[in-house]
């Protein structure tokens, strides 16, 4: 079976499949990569949550970075918030964003129970 949750006519926020939770991607506003990329973790927890999971139930976390040179502040926020032990298979690439403020997008697959 598949649970679709907040299904809008695009996406739906969380999709729910034999066992694995998947959540659309997450972009955020705010002046610097770090605000971005807090609030955009801030919403992958909120949504684990809603699913039934959570950050040490990541899969797989891909991350689209609009200028590479973004990295370093991404990794300083990052780092300090995935659990010890509990990192998940990660990518991270350059990739032109849908809007031009967007410095970051974070795409997350996660094990729910």
């Amino acid at each position: 079976m598949i649970e679709r949750i907040d299904t809008g006519t695009r996406s739906s926020k969380i999709v729910k499949h034999n066992g694995v939770v998947y959540l659309t991607g997450q972009v955020a506003e705010g002046d610097t990569i770090q605000a971005q990329v807090k609030t955009c973790l801030d919403n992958v927890d909120a949504l684990l949550s809603k699913a039934g999971s959570s950050r040490e139930d990541m899969l797989r976390v891909t991350i689209w970075l609009a200028d590479m040179s973004d990295f370093d502040g991404l990794n300083e926020v990052w780092n300090a918030w995935v659990p010890a032990g509990h990192a998940p298979a990660r990518a991270c690439g350059e990739a032109k964003l849908a809007r031009p403020e967007l410095k970051v997008e974070f795409i997350v697959d996660a094990a729910y129970s």
